[in-house]
């Protein structure tokens, strides 16, 4: 999925942030007529579960220098990590990085990637509107995601079993590829397959959508895409459907959804990181954007987008009444 066309409420802030004075370091140059840190073109591949964020720092980048041309492309990690070790790509943004496996196969080429850790996100986990079901404990959510709970009614006492009703829950993920599958699997199931009332649609939109139209639907995406209160797109998304909030595995009566602040604090469970990793061998566009992303104006877009910057300090402001 390529975007080169951006209409998200980003753009006011991005060109804000763009005629402020900036100072990018950049190496030198590979020669006349090539690819440079400030200009030239790139195709750069990006897990789809950041590509609100990065459809605005690709935007600013490109706005900042006007002769790049960044090729964004949306994919799922699979996919990518798949063109990555077959040099499809060179630059590659993930949720997280490369594994020693992957990482010996690039030195067996003598190819050495470049890992620069930009961002900290998390999955979150959503359901319909009218689900009266605010909170898991992390162990309730682990039931559900191995099959051992199977139905809304043993989650909440409210939901009245009804011959006209099904309470059974449908689980919705994005891409059986997806970062946000692979850490689940990871964290929750130990390397284990999804039950059987679990199904893939394509994008994290398209779980959003799906949520939204099935009451006894729970979805995982990647928080990016309800981080940003400013966004009218994110707006939208948060008047369809709810963030369920979790507890973390030691403390289950504690309950935190996938936002800065808990994600800065991790408290919220199910956090990782996010990587550019750069196999340019040369000091071309890929490695301007790199160190763009990890710079300042980079980092302020991660947090103008809701995420936690790698770089810069997050202040949490708590408001007591």
């Amino acid at each position: 999925m390529i975007r080169k066309v951006r209409n998200r409420d980003f753009k006011k802030h991005i060109l804000t942030l763009c005629l402020m004075p900036y100072a990018l370091c950049l190496l030198t140059s590979c020669g006349n007529g090539a690819s440079t840190p400030t200009q030239g073109k790139q195709k750069i591949f990006i897990d789809e579960s950041y590509a609100p964020l990065f459809q605005a720092e690709v935007e600013a980048f490109e706005g900042f220098y006007k002769n790049s041309d960044i090729e964004d492309v949306y994919k799922p990690e699979g996919e990518i990590i798949n063109d990555f070790l077959n040099d499809t790509c060179r630059i590659v943004i993930l949720g997280r990085d490369l594994t020693q496996k992957e990482k010996d196969f690039f030195v067996s080429r003598k190819s050495f990637p470049h890992s620069t850790k930009i961002a900290v996100d998390a999955l979150a986990f959503i359901t319909h509107k009218e689900n009266q079901v605010s909170n898991l404990t992390y162990n309730e959510l682990k039931d559900v995601f191995t099959g051992k709970i199977t139905g809304w009614k043993l989650l909440d006492s409210s939901v009245k079993e009804k011959s006209s009703q099904d309470t059974s829950i449908t689980i919705v993920f994005d891409n059986e590829k997806s970062c946000n599958v692979r850490m689940l699997k990871e964290k929750i199931l130990n390397g284990g397959e999804f039950p059987k009332n679990c199904f893939a649609v394509k994008t994290n939109s398209e779980v959003i959508d799906y949520v939204s139209k099935n009451k006894n639907a729970i979805g995982i995406i990647g928080a990016n895409w309800i981080s940003d209160k400013d966004d009218t797109l994110t707006r939208t998304f948060l008047s369809k459907v709810n963030v369920l909030g979790v507890s973390s595995e030691q403390n289950p009566g504690d309950f935190f959804q996938p936002y800065r602040a808990y994600i800065h604090s991790a408290e919220y469970p199910f956090c990782r990181d996010v990587y550019i990793i750069n196999r340019e061998g040369r000091t071309g566009l890929g490695t301007g954007f790199a160190a763009f992303v990890a710079g300042e104006k980079g980092q302020l877009i991660i947090l103008k987008a809701g995420m936690v910057p790698s770089t810069m300090p997050v202040r949490i402001v708590t408001i007591t009444r």
